[in-house]
């Protein structure tokens, strides 16, 4: 991906299907374009309960969010950077696909301001108030203005820095960036641009045309209402909509501002809303990776969407103008996107059919007979194959091996690795049997632990930073293919029971399970089965046919497989970051504000299973709290 989009040079969008693939997928294209405006796009909730009716028990659910102000920053800077930069990648969950806000409100409402720029520092606040930012008065927070006499600080919501004007009467004499906790000096600037702290923003002027149109809509439903006899739904309609109306007038924004925004933007009922998708410009090209899940996930969002706002609108609750407060149609997602390069190790049914106009399953059989009766396979002609890899690794081996005394074998394996300071995942079916072979494999001696869903987001980090370190020889998982794990001191996957049906027995989760033992060269897989499904088939036919092109490849051109090294990065207490050599000035009563500005990375990096960044933050928390102990 990153070789297309140095070759191109164009704006870059990279889907991915959930926020842990997305960050580290950022963190990788960040290493690779340090240069470039490389931005992180994924919902800000911490907690999102969306509004909601049950008619069955008349019970209604109010909305409830938590917003994570580390991740809304990540969103401003991508909006940011794509309406004033050129060399712009944005990796981004299926976020993208829902109605952010009209990107000509948010780029024509955007402050501008110079050196030597007359403008008087009151009419300048109250443009700062109009594009919602909001004054400082205990908290600086993102989104902030502060104001100190002659002097003006302005904490954008797409930067951990703050802008500082500072004013000689009605000119503006100095422009610099600071550091928000410690004040330090960074650099001096000749013009900024200011862009409204929240996305979903708009002028009066639309906001005038737009209460004429919502309530003409609100008279026409509310007589709907009273006709059909439903005089409460008709009465709860129009007092909250009025109320909404209201507060958008007073103050230009109102929670739940999303119902509206067809209105606000100018739209007409059932057009696509506006989304991050409109503020690239039209020669983007969009990568989509895991397209096999991240395709079907996009497909998805809005039907399920709809079927909620059907309840709202039906009792009262919301005008009809809530349904296209939407994700994307999948057509639409098409629409907008033109230029797309699907990217997975198992392709799904909408690649096939839009590339290689075959259904999947009969690409696999043939592929599978053909394998067999020791025929070439050809690839569809759109259809492009990465097999080889820079460090000449294979697919691993795979042997299968009869249920009867998997336990057993699997115990033998892990000390055979063991010796040579190999790590293994096992991955069994349910969460009890991952538990139960964890206490057998550590009752024989074995450093095991498991990993599922119920652990905890920070012990997930350690499990896997011992693991690599050798403090534990073995994880037990159940889809540990969708752990985010990339861990080259794996030479070996079991995985029990593989001949049952399901989904994690699927021959796409077996093609991915297996590949997690890619990274080293001893890379093998056993399969416990009493028979062989057609899954299985499929999926070692398809590993044995490209682990065959790796082997040709490496002996013609005499290459030794190599596994992949991956440093362990040294966390030591005080750390090793930049950040920490900033602590030391930060000033005392700053210090509070900053731990929780720094707990609130290490949630999003523990969430995301960065787990030495996360190391690293806990320690910077721990030297701060120590300093604020010590004051």
């Amino acid at each position: 991906m990153a070789k297309i989009i140095e070759k191109i040079q164009k704006p870059t969008l990279v889907i991915a299907h959930n926020k842990t693939l997305a960050a580290q997928l950022c963190s990788e294209f960040q290493s690779f374009f340090p240069e470039n405006a490389v931005n992180y796009f994924v919902s800000y909730y911490d907690y999102y309960q969306p509004e909601a009716y049950l008619p069955a028990n008349d019970t209604f659910i109010e909305k409830e969010a938590t917003i994570n102000d580390e991740i809304n920053r990540f969103r401003h800077a991508a909006t940011h950077n794509l309406l004033t930069r050129k060399d712009v990648l944005i990796v981004a969950s299926v976020s993208c696909i829902y109605g952010l806000g009209s990107v000509q409100d948010y780029q024509d409402l955007a402050i501008e301001i110079n050196i030597n720029e007359t403008i008087k520092r009151d009419k300048f606040l109250r443009k700062l108030s109009d594009i919602q930012f909001l004054r400082a008065h205990l908290d600086f927070k993102p989104g902030m203005f502060s104001v100190f006499g002659d002097t003006v600080d302005i904490f954008p919501p797409s930067s951990n820095d703050v802008f500082r004007i500072e004013f000689f009467g009605d000119e503006i004499e100095k422009i610099s960036r600071v550091n928000p906790f410690t004040g330090e000096f960074f650099e001096e600037l000749q013009s900024i641009k200011i862009f409204p702290a929240k996305h979903d923003i708009t002028t009066n002027e639309k906001i005038a045309n737009a209460e004429k149109e919502i309530a003409k809509d609100l008279a026409v439903r509310v007589a709907e209402l009273k006709k059909s006899d439903r005089n409460l739904e008709a009465h709860r309609l129009k007092t909250r909509t009025e109320y909404d109306l209201e507060v958008l007038r007073e103050t230009g924004y109102v929670n739940g501002i999303e119902n509206y925004t067809r209105y606000l933007s100018g739209r007409k009922s059932g057009e696509p809303p506006p989304t991050l998708l409109e503020y690239f410009p039209d020669d983007f090209i969009t990568f989509v990776d895991e397209s096999h899940i991240t395709i079907p996930q996009v497909g998805a969002m809005f039907e399920g969407n709809l079927s909620r706002k059907k309840q709202l609108i039906e009792y009262g609750f919301r005008l009809s103008s809530c349904r296209d407060n939407r994700p994307l149609k999948f057509t639409e997602f098409e629409n907008f996107v033109p230029q797309m390069v699907c990217v997975s190790a198992t392709p799904g049914k909408y690649e096939f059919e839009k590339c290689a106009k075959i259904s999947k399953e009969n690409f696999y059989k043939i592929s599978a007979q053909k394998i067999l009766n020791n025929e070439k396979i050809e690839m569809p002609k759109n259809f492009t194959e990465q097999i080889i890899r820079p460090t000449g690794l294979l697919d691993p081996k795979i042997e299968i091996l009869p249920t009867k005394d998997q336990i057993k074998t699997t115990l033998q394996e892990i000390k055979k690795r063991k010796k040579n300071n190999e790590r293994v995942l096992i991955t069994t079916l349910t969460k009890k049997s991952a538990e139960k072979l964890t206490s057998f494999l550590s009752e024989s001696g074995i450093l095991v632990k498991y990993l599922h869903s119920d652990v905890d987001t920070l012990e997930r980090i350690e499990i896997l930073r011992e693991l690599r370190e050798g403090k534990i020889d073995s994880i037990v998982g159940i889809n540990l293919l969708r752990e985010g794990l990339d861990l080259p001191e794996v030479s070996l996957v079991v995985i029990l029971d593989a001949d049952k049906r399901g989904f994690l027995r699927s021959r796409d989760a077996l093609i991915q399970t297996m590949g997690r033992a890619a990274r080293n060269e001893n890379g093998k897989v056993l399969l416990f089965a009493d028979e062989k499904t057609p899954a299985m088939i499929e999926a070692i036919s398809e590993t044995s046919r490209r682990r065959k092109i790796q082997n040709d490849f490496n002996k013609k051109y005499n290459i030794i497989p190599k596994t992949i090294k991956k440093e362990i990065r040294d966390i030591s207490p005080g750390g090793k970051n930049k950040l920490v050599e900033q602590i030391k000035k930060v000033k005392s009563d700053k210090v509070p504000e900053m731990i929780r500005e720094l707990e609130q990375k290490m949630e999003i990096a523990s969430q995301n299973l960065e787990f030495e960044k996360a190391a690293e933050l806990r320690d910077e928390i721990d030297f701060l709290k120590a300093k604020d102990s010590a004051t």
